[in-house]
């Protein structure tokens, strides 16, 4: 499990292909002797495990369902990702609970700057948008954010300075795919009135 407020931006320095999967190593700032080879990291919201690690770097391998899904098929060597450790028990929980499980690739309409801050507008694919809600949370890229508005399919979203400036957000364009993930209990309430 996540929060959503994220801790490192690394750099893939290295892609492999590996039959259907591929490879991925990324250098980071975090202490990796405090991080176990088979822990678990979000990497832009996708939640991956460590299966190697070197001075200032770790190994994640990924499947072909997993690229499928998710950005992390468009990564090229020199990106920038967001990076968040497990949570532990006992941890402050600053954004809200996330699962690191990746939901839907949304699509950025617009980046506008609003005083200090940025609104972003995204579409988020159907049926994925009807668990979005005003004042709701959302993981966008692995970021924890408050959902501003939603219309239909599209929501927006407002990222104050800190925010734009230590996340990958910042570099966000009309047109660029992000990694969404809905709130847990938005995902179970709505199944729950489903099969009621």
């Amino acid at each position: 499990m996540f929060t959503g407020i994220i801790t490192d931006v690394g750099r893939v320095r290295a892609i492999r292909q590996t039959d259907r999967d591929r490879r991925f190593e990324v250098e980071t700032d975090f202490d990796l002797s405090t991080l176990d080879i088979g822990a678990s990291v979000s990497h832009a919201g996708c939640c991956l495990t460590i299966v190697e690690k070197g001075a200032g770097w770790f190994a994640v391998e990924v499947s072909g369902e997993t690229l499928s899904k998710t950005t992390l098929s468009n990564w090229e060597e020199g990106g920038r990702v967001n990076l968040e450790r497990a949570a532990r028990v006992g941890d402050e929980l600053g954004g809200h609970i996330v699962s690191g499980h990746v939901d839907g690739v949304g699509e950025v309409l617009s980046v506008e700057s609003e005083g200090g801050s940025h609104r972003i507008r995204i579409r988020a694919p159907q049926p994925l948008h009807r668990y979005i809600a005003p004042k709701g949370s959302i993981t966008v890229e692995g970021v924890s954010l408050t959902v501003n508005e939603v219309d239909e399919d599209v929501f927006g979203v407002n990222l104050i300075p800190h925010t734009w400036d230590v996340t990958t957000l910042g570099t966000l364009v009309p047109g660029a795919q992000v990694n969404l993930e809905i709130d847990m209990l938005a995902r179970y309430l709505a199944r729950w009135r489903e099969t009621a």
